[in-house]
């Protein structure tokens, strides 16, 4: 059998990969051509129908994961009872993990449209690839304050600690910078929203696997992502997994895929699942605070039945 070209390697990198996070229409909204599927996948390379199929089969895949979280009767009773209004709009920010069209807010959207139709919520996935905090924050007045949201997820952090080639010293974003970006960010959704945010703490990445992927051009070390989710655990609102470790402690391959940054299907799953139990919960922290063990009840902060 003939090795493969370049342009066919290439090519499978798009579809098995890129196609995940590679949403121009978020990253370039007021480019006029980014609102055209044929003009994306020429972008990125595929033909109309390969760059189609892409997307569906992503589509499938979220629909499948919620169908099947579905079937777990314990998983059910967390669909019960949830703090959403009828005709609430949430709202996702973050990075590639949000971003993916598989991933874990899609799954959610498709576990509530199934679960929860009487609701009629409305769902805007906000989320860019490899978004920082400050990514983050300078895209709130588009996708958070002209909608009028009332509900804001957000996920930040794990490019924030990328280490790069040149700059190996140094975070991308500093810790510093980091927290007085979350503090904005928060700001912005008070003044936006009556209710409380919802934080998606980042899991580890396997460092090993990263360095041998050669899309990125920098490193993520577990030591100093501990810090960037430490100060999301400090938040208030709802904190989805604080400490980090649905995805196993130690982490497992199978809740990555092979960038061994973004996640599985395995992985969204996990995160789903976790968030769901934390809504559940009907707990929110009120206080900024490093004890992941001081909740208070959700229902006496936010007046909500």
């Amino acid at each position: 059998m003939s090795e493969k070209t370049k342009e066919e390697l290439e090519k499978e990198v798009i579809q098995d990969y890129l196609i995940h996070f590679m949403n121009l229409e978020k990253k370039y909204p007021l480019l006029p051509g980014t609102r055209n599927p044929e003009n994306v996948a020429a972008f990125i390379g595929l033909t109309p129908q390969e760059f189609a199929e892409a997307r569906i089969k992503l589509h499938e895949q979220a629909e499948q994961a919620a169908e099947e979280l579905l079937k777990d009767e314990e998983f059910l009773k967390y669909t019960t009872r949830l703090p959403f209004k009828k005709g609430d709009l949430i709202v996702a920010v973050g990075d590639s993990y949000t971003d993916d069209l598989q991933g874990w807010f899609e799954i959610m959207r498709r576990v509530l449209e199934i679960a929860r139709p009487e609701l009629e919520l409305r769902f805007e996935n906000a989320a860019v690839y490899q978004d920082t905090s400050f990514d983050i924050l300078r895209r709130l007045n588009r996708s958070v304050v002209d909608l009028k949201a009332d509900w804001l997820f957000a996920s930040a952090g794990t490019y924030d600690a990328m280490r790069y080639g040149v700059m190996p010293e140094r975070n991308h974003v500093s810790l510093t910078e980091y927290w007085e970006n979350l503090n904005s960010i928060e700001q912005v959704a008070e003044d936006t929203t009556d209710n409380p945010m919802v934080w998606i703490t980042p899991v580890p990445v396997l460092t090993a696997e990263m360095q041998k992927f050669p899309l990125f051009e920098g490193t993520v070390h577990n030591t100093d992502l501990n810090q960037y989710r430490e100060i999301i655990a400090g938040r208030k609102g709802f904190i989805v997994d604080p400490k980090g470790v649905r995805f196993g402690n130690p982490p497992e391959q199978w809740n990555y895929i092979n960038d061994g940054v973004n996640a599985s299907i395995a992985g969204h799953i996990a995160t789903v699942t976790e968030t769901f139990k934390t809504l559940y919960s009907r707990k929110a922290v009120k206080s900024s605070n490093l004890d992941y063990g001081i909740e208070d009840e959700f229902l006496d902060d936010y007046d909500l039945e």
